[in-house]
């Protein structure tokens, strides 16, 4: 599609992530792979008696239901795409099961760090060998999960939103993924820190170190689930980010021959699309086609409103 035909008038309103179908797709193999592996421990845990392996099948299943959020997103985002109802289409699903799934997150750390200084406060005995085998499994199924879930963009733990000029080169990131990525990433921090507490204690009788690297734990996942609140909450609010310069290449694009911005409102419609309503004044006003002519370059923008109104003569 050229990019005048992109912002034409009529057009559809489907502004779904370029991978959405693929992420989706990733995320429910993703659950398959988790359940599995709960079922698995959980019978093996029933049949050999190991209390250990019972209770990581059920961390498991928490696991496979918390992911449940965002694979539901993508199903019920595409299957409503082309429903009028939804004024700009479904496309901020992903940012609201974002959302939902960073709080879920933070409650897991808070459990974490709760259950963590009850332990720290009255140690329990540890089957040593047996609590490492079962991390080490989790920590398998949790990188091959990551490596179905990575963002092929990059990922990145910082909240700035940086278009520059190339826009059709400018990562668009699905929140709806990577709070799939954070639920197994977290869950690959806690294996790690796990097995290295486990192994310290096993050699040193350290029984206080586990429950100390669950609170560490702990405090590391309350800070990725912050930051994918406060930029999840961004994009519901239509907050546009400081270091966003899609309002200033509109200026740019639309002031080059004199006419004058008087109200511009631009807020993101999915991942990699953004909407604008552009308010102007002009000496020769022209149709609103020819506005969105002159913004069609900037690939990000997929939704164009433009009023016009006659400058007043001197």
């Amino acid at each position: 599609m050229s990019d005048a035909a992109r912002l034409a008038s009529p057009h559809t309103h489907v502004f779904l992530g370029e991978n959405h179908d693929r992420n989706a797709r990733r995320t429910w193999l993703v659950i398959a792979l988790t359940a599995t592996m709960m079922v698995g421990e959980i019978v093996a845990g029933s049949v050999f008696g190991s209390m250990a392996l019972v209770a990581d099948g059920w961390h498991m299943a928490t696991h496979a239901a918390a992911m449940l959020i965002t694979a539901l997103a993508y199903f019920y985002a595409r299957r409503n795409a082309h429903n009028p109802r939804f004024s700009f289409g479904t496309g901020k699903l992903g940012d609201l099961a974002a959302f939902a799934s960073a709080v879920v997150l933070a409650l897991i750390a808070l459990l974490i760090g709760w259950e963590s200084l009850v332990r720290l406060y009255s140690p329990t005995a540890i089957d040593f060998p047996q609590a490492i085998a079962v991390a080490v499994l989790g920590l398998a199924v949790n990188l091959a999960s990551a490596f179905l879930l990575r963002d092929d963009h990059g990922h990145h733990h910082g909240h700035g939103h940086h278009h520059g000029h190339d826009h059709g080169d400018a990562p668009a990131h699905d929140l709806n993924l990577r709070a799939a990525y954070l639920h197994v990433l977290t869950d690959a921090l806690t294996s790690v820190l796990a097995i290295a507490a486990l192994t310290l204690g096993s050699l040193y009788g350290w029984l206080w170190l586990d429950p100390a690297m669950g609170i560490v734990g702990g405090l590391v996942i309350a800070r990725w689930s912050f930051g994918l609140i406060r930029n999840a909450g961004a994009v519901l609010i239509d907050y546009v980010e400081p270091g966003e310069d899609l309002p200033d290449e509109i200026r740019e694009a639309v002031e080059a021959d004199g006419d004058e911005i008087t109200d511009l409102h631009v807020w993101q419609l999915g991942p990699g699309h953004h909407g604008a309503i552009v308010a102007l004044r002009s000496a020769d006003p022209q149709p609103p086609a020819y506005y969105r002519a002159k913004l069609a370059h900037i690939h990000d923008l997929s939704h164009v409103t433009v009023e016009v109104e006659p400058r007043a003569a001197a």
